[in-house]
């Protein structure tokens, strides 16, 4: 059958678009395949002078090691039953405490104090149950804002009450005696060689959500102690108050092999509270010479300059392991307003776009983080933080598609040297 000049005008078309598509197709092509030649070549290269002056950018080299659990604090029976349930060491009940504040302002429970404890609070709390009135907040109602309220009964079973009422110490380590042999298992495992959290550190940053739990069971651990101390103090124990004082800051220290910023601020924030008796001690001059060298020797074992160097490393590494992890499945696992995390798919993202921002971040890190504690002088550089912000916020203002990613991870230069 003869073609009609229209059918061959047709054919032409045809033929024309498709060899423009293949065009376009081998252009993309040997665009990608540039890209991810650069982006690759410039990331190997940058990591590799960096490797050379003794960085490290695997994260495998951050992980604390694999021990024996007998040997392991964080493997001891006591946090097998913290992590079961079966005990909840905190010196509060259900309706918060009498140092609870509910100032919107200053929610949640005094860590920095400016006065001394009011023992006597604490021993009329436990002596005298009473349900607690907490406004969770508010509702309109037939054109009226009412109160939601909650009302948190302290049971009368929660914490042991002495039949006749002692000295305000006396009731406060009376009612913390239901913890008498946790606390013993406590300074037990606390004589264990080791205190790494163990966890799957494959997972990348994941893995920081599995120590969320240890984290908060830590942070009640040393709201107890600090009660016990300042109680022990009181009631003339200064031998049982030195030696509670000493393992408060164990539990403190017993982070500091932890490879994520957050272990670093929840012992920074434990650390704080164990100053607490310390500090409310010397005002009262209840600690003696020989128990201040003590106390000075365990203090002198924190060193939180040069854990700022190791865990802003090892953030460094997880952060790169994250978005290399990425580049493998093209799958990126962002968390909503919600809370809930959801999985972007990223299939026809180059890998261009993964190198380059693995060696962004890297780049940023190594500028405007790192240069900020001066471990030599033993200082931290209030010049060089508000450079190294202004710099970051000028580079939010200039968008590039290779430096996204590495801003939206970067952390922020003020809390990470606070």
């Amino acid at each position: 059958m003869n073609e009609t000049p229209e059918t061959k005008r047709g054919w032409r078309i045809l033929r024309r678009i498709l060899i423009a598509l293949a065009v376009l197709a081998t252009l993309i092509a040997v665009f990608y395949a540039e890209e991810d030649w650069r982006g690759k070549r410039a990331w190997e290269n940058y990591k590799r002078a960096w490797e050379a002056k003794g960085e490290k950018f695997d994260w495998q080299a951050f992980v604390p090691p694999s021990v024996p659990d007998d040997q392991n604090f964080f493997t001891a029976p006591i946090f097998a039953k913290i992590k079961d349930d079966k005990i909840a060491m905190t010196p509060y009940g259900k309706d918060g405490g009498p140092d609870f504040l509910l100032d919107a302002s200053r929610s949640g429970y005094a860590i920095y104090r400016v006065q001394l404890t009011d023992l006597k609070a604490w021993q009329n709390y436990y002596r005298n149950p009473t349900n607690f009135h907490m406004v969770d907040g508010f509702v309109m109602t037939n054109g009226t804002m009412i109160e939601k309220t909650n009302f948190l009964n302290h049971a009368t079973d929660e914490f042991p009450i002495a039949p006749q009422r002692q000295t305000p110490a006396k009731d406060a380590l009376f009612a913390l005696s239901k913890y008498d042999s946790a606390v013993e298992e406590l300074r037990a495992a606390s004589q264990r060689p080791y205190a790494n959290v163990p966890l799957n550190y494959e997972e990348g940053f994941n893995s920081a959500n599995m120590l969320l739990p240890v984290l908060a069971e830590l942070k009640k651990c040393a709201q107890l102690l600090q009660l016990r101390v300042t109680a022990e103090r009181a009631d003339g124990q200064s031998a049982k108050a030195l030696d509670d004082e000493k393992l408060f800051l164990y539990v403190g220290n017993s982070l500091r092999s932890s490879p994520f910023l957050i272990s670093h601020l929840v012992r920074i924030a434990i650390v704080n509270i164990a100053l607490c008796p310390i500090w409310e001690g010397l005002a009262e001059h209840k600690w003696s010479d020989e128990q201040l060298v003590a106390l000075d020797a365990e203090l002198g074992k924190m060193d939180f300059l040069e854990d700022h160097e190791f865990v802003m490393r090892s953030e460094r590494a997880f952060a790169i392991a994250s978005i290399e992890n990425e580049r493998r499945t093209r799958e990126m696992i962002s968390r909503q307003d919600n809370g809930n995390l959801t999985t972007n798919k990223l299939t026809l993202m180059p890998s261009a776009f993964f190198y380059q921002s693995e060696l962004a971040f890297a780049q940023m890190h190594q500028r405007y983080i790192l240069p900020l504690i001066d471990l030599t002088n033993r200082i931290v550089d209030p010049v060089a933080l508000h450079q190294s912000e202004a710099a970051v916020q000028a580079q939010l203002k200039h968008y590039s598609p290779y430096k996204v990613q590495a801003l939206t991870v970067f952390p922020a230069i003020a809390k990470s040297v606070e």
